[in-house]
């Protein structure tokens, strides 16, 4: 599953915007053809690193939609910095990305 990263400079803070391409699914959904319950499988943790320093850590759930946009405002940052994102699931999936601040 893919993640995508990208900051952009607002004010003196830069945004950091990540859209982590997951199912996001809450257990209860029923598949239409078969009529059987969707396993549950959702991003649990969500964590952002610049320079290898942790900056924010997100807690996401079953109420969160497919494919979730996240975004966070960081004070500090410049062109230059690498920015580290990576995600767990409830099934122990992991992904992520790395990017640089331009």
């Amino acid at each position: 599953m893919a993640t995508k990263i990208k900051a952009r400079k607002k004010g003196n803070v830069y945004e950091i915007l990540v859209l982590a391409q997951h199912p996001m699914e809450t257990g209860t959904r029923k598949d239409k053809k078969t009529k059987k319950v969707v396993p549950a499988h959702y991003i649990q943790t969500l964590d952002f690193a610049i320079n290898g320093k942790n900056v924010a850590n997100v807690g996401m759930g079953t109420g969160v939609s497919k494919n979730p946009l996240v975004g966070i405002r960081v004070a500090g940052a410049k062109s230059g910095d690498k920015i580290k994102v990576s995600w767990k699931d409830n099934k122990g999936e992991t992904g992520g990305a790395e990017s640089t601040i331009k």
